[in-house]
């Protein structure tokens, strides 16, 4: 089955996650995720991995096995560098929320020696999110960062500083749950005044990011940066009744995004010339 189509309506409100769909802290991130899979024994966490049988994927029976095993990821997977530490998270510990708050502490607590430079993903990205305020769209930043880091890295980030593209900024430690839980969008459409529709797209690289759009009860746009292929992309969304979450719509740059958007808006006011 392709998911690749339309989403139901033009955007009003564009949220946006931060790490690997808008920029590149993999370097940090990894180191954090070393720092955090040694310790699983001392946190309590390594009876808290899945069973095979309870894994979406035979790929991420075999994550959560070699990760029992040798305490780390395997090296194929930090040397693509196309998973976030969130879907890590997801794929060993699956809907169990202590675990994964555990899990999230301890990578904050690590990723604090590591956190510095932080790179736009696309040369081009602070362009295309001026081009997505210049359409009269509101911008909101949706990170599971804590928000020590998130503030630090919005703040260097560029050598200048994305703070004026953003109308709301909700991070993981202002929410009690993380993506995929729906709090983290929940929260910042409050902040805002809005209320959950199809007008709200969330835009994020991870499985994690379209369960949380979904649950939030908004549009869910795959930010496919890592370049995965369509039949990749449709086995992790398999749209299955114990995983049935798929997204709207996919984009291979934030650039697709901006040209989405205006197709919709466009779209949008044929529609409205046409009844009047």
């Amino acid at each position: 089955m392709s998911i690749l189509q339309l989403p139901h309506a033009e955007p009003t409100t564009i949220l946006i996650d931060w790490h690997a769909t808008l920029v590149d802290t993999h370097d940090a991130m990894y180191h954090a995720v070393d720092d955090v899979l040694p310790r699983l024994d001392d946190l309590g966490l390594l009876d808290e991995l899945l069973a095979p049988d309870e894994s979406k994927t035979i790929e991420d029976a075999k994550l959560v096995k070699y990760v029992r095993d040798n305490r780390a990821l395997h090296p194929r997977i930090v040397s693509e560098r196309k998973i976030s530490r969130t879907d890590i998270f997801e794929v060993l510990f699956g809907d169990n929320p202590d675990a994964k708050r555990r899990a999230h502490g301890a990578f904050d607590e690590s990723y604090r020696k590591y956190v510095g430079e932080v790179t736009p993903l696309e040369p081009d990205i602070r362009e295309n999110l001026q081009r997505l305020r210049d359409l009269d769209i509101t911008l909101g930043l949706i990170s599971n960062r804590n928000r020590e880091f998130m503030n630090h890295e919005l703040a260097i980030v560029d050598g200048t500083g994305w703070q004026d593209l953003f109308d709301t900024i909700t991070c993981g430690s202002d929410v009690k749950h993380r993506k995929p839980h729906p709090d983290l969008l929940l929260k910042a459409l409050e902040q805002i005044g809005r209320k959950p529709d199809e007008h709200i797209w969330y835009v994020g690289d991870s499985t994690t990011d379209v369960v949380a759009a979904k649950r939030a009860g908004v549009a869910a746009v795959f930010y496919n940066g890592a370049g995965w292929d369509q039949a990749w992309i449709d086995k992790i969304f398999p749209g299955t009744v114990r995983h049935p979450h798929q997204p709207d719509a996919v984009v291979d740059s934030i650039g697709e995004l901006v040209e989405l958007a205006r197709h919709m808006l466009a779209q949008h006011i044929r529609v409205e010339r046409s009844q009047d």
